[in-house]
């Protein structure tokens, strides 16, 4: 943990540097000739990136953050969430090595909204938080994150919210055609048989204008085949030995994973602009995304099972950190899971001038996405249930993984068979069940209309313009429960057979040298399983389905005035937000061993909310200014936990003829709440911004939120009229259910510095940096009483980004880091589950070169490294990191590309 602390020690010195140079350049450029044409320089590359980027920064009326393209087909990072996670105030969660989803300002994913060139899009994710890696990055222009609202910003989320854009081709004003190619190689090497450590991508944009610049388009299309590996150990649980005494690791599931990403991205817009009243564009993105994992490994119940643990073992420190227990029946797995979608997204937008001071706007957009999971696990081990031979394992725990001696060779096809070593699920197998196939699948579909008139006026002596509107949303998602378990026929434990047979795998890292291997997926596909629908209750409620229509009409003021002496600019406005809510889904309680009864069950709410919102700009001199921003913002529950789907039980011994005891009634249950209102959260934000030209920027800001309610997991009184049995005499009963309660206080300070460290000395040319670095405290907890933080917090983040670019050499190394956090991951039966994760340190580096003339004009060439120092991502429980649940190793990822612009 120390280096890690070295580090955020060193981004904070850097910080520190950043700011000592961005106080010498202001000094250097109050002495500049200020008649310097800087406008006429023609920049490209990283420096035109950061340009755009502060341009946008400076104009925009809210409090945002940007990230720019380097050129078309050339955002900055791999991948969009890797760039939005090196802005200040926003950090990166990475999902098996690659970055997936972003927390602002310590609040989750789950308190931002995504939108593309303005419009909200629907999530391949369970929930609304979109998966940044649906995009690519080559297909865009850039990204805004709005950090503020203002009342004109429809989708708006409660931290914040993402907008990604495409170009539009009239404003580019010229041709332009770019191809780019990249070839990546991971080295930690192919994990798996049958799978690869080598991938590539690439991509192919297109800009032009016709009939004298009236009608402008813009195609593109992006593939990628991105592989990605890691060696994964997971712990059951650290167990009390005995009442009080040390703990011990009391079950493992450790794993090698072998993925490959493939997806195909298509975008098109077609801008029509006849004259100076008329505007209208229309954009098509279209996203096919298929990813692939085979996870193989040994699950080996320890602790918790019948297996003994040895005397003789080793504490520290309460912790048992070597010892040997026996009697261990191991299970092998060979699992696979896979996930195919497929995400629409359609935009038609008109603006058209009614008068010199008039203007109508209308946008019509539809949203939608199909995504089918597998997730199939497949069982191996010396026999069924008891029979087979047991293990006696040697273990070691300490520093970061729990590393094994194993007796038995897991290797040989003739000692471990398919079967049911566990016997798991033997009430519905006999036997136990040999596998497990979960086939969920999801649709997601957002259609909204939004229209509005926009004029300039003159009121009060400060209003300058007005803009008065409408956006009206409907919006369907629904989650299908397909569970399966599998068993071998006849529930003999039987040899694999030889044509799925693989090349053993090596579980080196943990200590274990080999495992058999085999095509889980094609044995399933052959038939050669038996499937079993899983009839329990859990399953049958895990179905449902959400429909919102929210209707919001808006109005914004812009202002042009002068407060306090200084020259003001900004808005204020309100929205007004009418909201109709429903579910559907399954009631459904356990009766007997593999027995449920189910009914249909339907609720939902309808309620208004009011939004004011205020942007103020004052221009305290040039290139400095002074924003003040406060707002009334929401974020609506997620999806999965306005599900009316509930399980509930019935014990007929609380029943008549007994006295009714509340404290413990007939009937409980669990589910979600489809009367479920959002989070609501009142915002004060101020920041101050020293603009040194196009090309360099100082930036602290300061902000708090005071969350009115917060969403908990609480038990509750409920009536169980019209659920079976119907016979019963109390229908009164408790429910565990998300519910609104009170909220909390989030607040923070985050401070940014990006310029060339020319300003700072001549002989620096071609040196540049940006640097931020952002603290965060939250008393809201994520449910009464409870000491966990909120999920997403880390209580600091900085990044730090060192580039040269000159003559057309390019090279670049960026460290990302961010404090431990409580994050969302996958839990047991991939359900969604919340973990303390480790503090984490992402270094990245490339270096480039571009030809400026001659017969190469247009090309580069570009070497980049992800995660340079292979930081591993970890998990760990009750605060003691030597007590890991997860530990995961990526290795590092090398990429060569070739790109060309013309």
């Amino acid at each position: 943990m120390h280096t890690r602390r070295a580090r955020l020690l060193t981004g904070g010195a850097a910080l520190a540097l950043g700011l000592a140079l961005a106080g010498a350049a202001h000094a250097q450029s109050s002495t500049q000739d200020p008649e310097t044409e800087v406008d006429e320089i023609i920049v490209t590359g990283i420096r035109a990136s950061i340009e755009n980027s502060i341009a946008t920064k400076r104009e925009e009326t809210s409090i945002v953050e940007v990230v720019t393209a380097e050129d078309i087909g050339k955002l900055p990072d791999v991948s969009i969430a890797e760039s939005l996670g090196r802005l200040p105030g926003l950090a990166l969660q990475r999902l098996d090595g690659r970055g997936q989803n972003i927390s602002i300002r310590g609040l989750g994913p789950d308190f931002t909204t995504a939108l593309l060139n303005g419009r909200e899009q629907v999530s391949t994710g369970d929930n609304r938080g979109v998966e940044f890696d649906q995009y690519p990055s080559e297909l865009l222009g850039s990204v805004v994150v709005y950090k503020t609202p203002d009342a004109a910003l429809t989708g708006q989320g409660l931290a914040g919210t993402a907008d990604l854009r495409v170009v539009r081709p009239l404003e580019y004003g010229r041709r332009a055609l770019a191809a780019n190619f990249r070839y990546e190689q991971n080295d930690i090497g192919a994990l798996n048989a049958g799978t690869t450590d080598s991938g590539n991508r690439f991509s192919i944009s297109y800009i032009d204008q016709f009939a004298d610049d009236t009608i402008g388009i813009v195609l593109g299309y992006a593939h990628i085949e991105s592989p990605y590996q890691s060696e994964r150990f997971n712990a059951w649980g650290y167990p009390e030995v005995t009442g009080g005494g040390p703990r011990v690791i009391g079950g493992s599931k450790p794993y090698v994973m072998s993925s490959e990403l493939e997806r195909d991205g298509w975008i098109g817009v077609l801008e029509y602009r006849p004259n100076d009243q008329l505007h209208m564009t229309f954009d098509a993105f279209y996203s096919q995304f298929d990813n692939t994992q085979i996870l193989r490994g040994i699950e080996l119940p320890l602790f918790w099972s019948a297996a003994t643990l040895q005397p003789g073992y080793t504490v520290e420190d309460g912790l048992v950190t070597a010892g040997t227990y026996s009697g261990v029946k191991g299970v092998v797995r060979n699992d696979v899971n896979t996930r195919d979608s497929e995400l629409l997204s359609l935009g038609w937008n008109i603006e058209q001038q009614i008068s010199d001071d008039w203007s109508f706007s209308a946008d019509l957009s539809f949203s939608s996405v199909d995504r089918t999971d597998v997730i199939l696990e497949t069982y191996a081990g010396t026999g069924r249930g008891p029979a087979g031979a047991t293990d006696t394992i040697d273990f070691e725990t300490g520093g970061d993984i729990t590393r094994f001696d194993p007796m038995l060779d897991y290797g040989d096809f003739n000692l471990i068979r398919l079967t049911s070593p566990q016997g798991w699920g033997g009430d519905i197998i006999p036997g136990g069940q040999d596998g497990y196939l979960n086939n969920p699948s999801i649709t997601d579909e957002l259609t909204s209309l939004r229209t509005s008139v926009k004029g300039d006026v003159d009121m009060m002596g400060f209003v300058d313009g007005v803009e008065v509107g409408l956006h009206v949303s409907h919006r369907e998602k629904q989650f299908v429960n397909d569970q399966f378990f599998l068993g071998v026929p006849g529930g003999a434990t039987v040899v694999v057979p030889n044509e799925f047979r693989l090349a053993p795998t090596s579980l080196d890292y943990l200590g274990i040298p080999r495992m058999i291997s085999y095509d889980a997926l094609g044995l399933v596909n052959s038939g050669f399983y038996n499937l079993v629908r899983n009839p329990n209750a859990d399953v049958a409620a895990g179905n449902w389905r959400v429909t919102e229509s929210v209707v919001t009409p808006f109005v914004k003021f812009d202002v042009d005035t002068t407060m306090f002496g200084l020259p003001t600019r900004g808005n204020f406005g309100v929205q007004f937000v009418h909201t109709d809510q429903d579910s559907q889904g399954f009631a459904s309680r356990q009766i007997g061993t593999g027995v449920s009864s189910t009914q249909a069950v339907e609720g939902g709410d309808e309620y208004w909310e009011i939004l004011p919102s205020t942007n103020l700009i004052f221009e305290l001199e040039e290139g400095r200014i002074l924003r003040f921003a406060a707002a009334r913002t929401l974020a609506r529950a997620r999806m999965d936990e306005m599900r009316a789907s509930r399980t509930f039980n019935y014990n007929s011994t609380l029943d008549s003829p007994a006295p009714f005891d509340p404290s413990n009634p007939p009937f409980t249950g669990g589910g979600g709440n489809p009367e479920l209102r959002p989070w609501i959260a009142n915002v004060v934000d101020l920041s101050f911004e020293q603009y040194f030209g196009r090309q360099a920027y100082f930036s602290v800001a300061v902000f708090y939120k005071d969350l009115e309610s917060y969403i908990y997991n609480q038990t509750l009184p409920f009536d169980y009229t019209g659920y079976s049995p119907t016979t019963a005499v109390y229908r009164q009963g408790t429910v565990s259910t998300p519910e609104n309660g009170t909220g909390g206080e989030i607040y923070g300070i985050e401070a940014a510095v990006s310029l060339p460290f020319d300003m700072f000395h001549p002989a620096l040319e071609g040196f540049g940096g940006n640097f931020s670095i952002s603290q965060t405290e939250s008393n809201i907890e994520t449910s009464p009483g409870s000491s966990n933080p909120i999920p997403g917090l880390s209580e600091t983040v900085a990044n730090v980004t060192i580039y040269y670019e000159k003559d057309g050499f390019q090279a670049r190394a960026s460290n990302r880091y961010r404090s431990e956090f409580l994050g969302e991951v996958a839990g047991f039966g991939n359900g969604r589950t919340f973990r303390q994760v480790g503090a984490e340190s992402i270094i990245d580096a490339q270096i480039g070169y571009e030809f400026q003339s001659g017969p190469l004009d247009g090309f580069s060439v570009l070497f980049q490294v992800n995660n340079l120092t292979d930081e591993p991502f970890y998990t760990y429980e009750n605060g003691d990191e030597r007590r890991i649940i997860d530990h995961q190793v990526y290795g590092r990822t090398f990429l060569f590309g070739l790109n060309y612009r013309y």
